[in-house]
């Protein structure tokens, strides 16, 4: 475990470069114009590049695996970026953060209807007021828009399908969340490659190789270093703190996301909306609270019955 300093600069890491990234991205989607498929690309090789550099100062171990068999989670992992990317362009950041909530329940739903895998009652009921919350903020936003609300419903349903399919490869691989990501990143980008030419222009106004100003480059490569620092904190986090630590980590996220869209942005908020985030931010802790509370409590059934044997 590291030092309670380490520690400290780690989850202080993570939530800038979380938070950092969303609005960065937003700006550059206001402000700059950068295509949006194009951006996620430049994502994936910044955050190969970081990965490579990382190994060879001894971060993590690279694991062979077989590039087929990381091709599935590799479209997964385009979708749901590219998605939710398209849902921050096209939504205010608190529709886009309240939405992406909804991943919670639908990951429960296709868990149970697919994997048959169960979930206490108490779990299952923590969905209402996530689902009402995001109902609520949506319905009441007024820069709804019903383009964004597509991108964002799709985003939800890609990005728990992807979040499935990562905690079932790193259990058949045997491989930490990092050496995964080294095989995903680049083969992501490879695909992505011939996916730019088909929905983006390449040259031109708002091209991938129009003349961008210095400024807009710069932002543009500091919001991939952003991707990758994520990634990496995500990764260090896991390894060096608990569950609770990182689960109030995001709710830190959600609720500093929420407001900095809101002074940053400017976007518009009404009392029903703030009534809906606050139902949704309840779902979300009373989840977290039953999940760990679950988990220690298996986790001491299992010490109990090592002791026993």
């Amino acid at each position: 475990m590291a030092s309670s300093g380490a520690i400290t600069f780690g989850v202080l890491g993570n939530l800038v470069s979380s938070i950092s990234i969303i609005f960065l991205n937003k700006w550059i989607y206001v402000n700059v114009g950068f295509p949006n498929i194009s951006l996620t690309l430049v994502h994936f090789v910044i955050t190969f590049l970081g990965l490579y550099a990382s190994q060879l100062a001894n971060v993590f171990n690279p694991k062979s695996l077989l590039l087929w068999k990381v091709v599935p989670l590799s479209l997964t992992f385009c979708g749901f970026v590219v998605l939710t990317n398209l849902s921050l362009q096209n939504n205010s950041v608190g529709t886009y953060q309240v939405i992406k909530c909804m991943t919670m329940p639908v990951i429960m739903f296709i868990q149970t209807k697919f994997y048959s895998k169960t979930f206490s009652m108490k779990v299952k009921l923590t969905a209402v007021p996530i689902t009402m919350g995001v109902f609520l903020n949506s319905y009441y936003d007024m820069k709804f828009n019903l383009l964004g609300s597509v991108y964002a419903g799709l985003g939800v349903l890609v990005t728990s399908m992807y979040q499935i399919l990562v905690g079932a490869k790193q259990q058949e691989f045997q491989v930490n969340s990092m050496q995964l990501l080294y095989y995903q990143a680049p083969l992501s980008a490879g695909m992505l490659l011939f996916v730019v030419p088909i929905f983006e222009p390449i040259t031109g106004e708002h091209g991938l190789l129009q003349a961008w100003s210095y400024q807009a480059l710069g932002m543009v490569v500091l919001s991939g270093i952003m991707a990758f620092s994520v990634n990496l904190s995500i990764f260090w986090i896991i390894g060096n703190t608990s569950p609770v630590t990182y689960n109030v980590i995001g709710h830190l996220k959600f609720c500093i996301t929420i407001i900095g869209g809101f002074l940053i942005f400017r976007d518009p908020i009404t009392t029903n909306q703030c009534v809906g985030i606050a139902l949704t931010l309840a779902g979300i802790m009373a989840y977290t609270h039953f999940k760990t509370t679950e988990k220690q409590e298996e986790i001491q059934r299992n010490k109990s019955m090592m002791q026993k044997v």
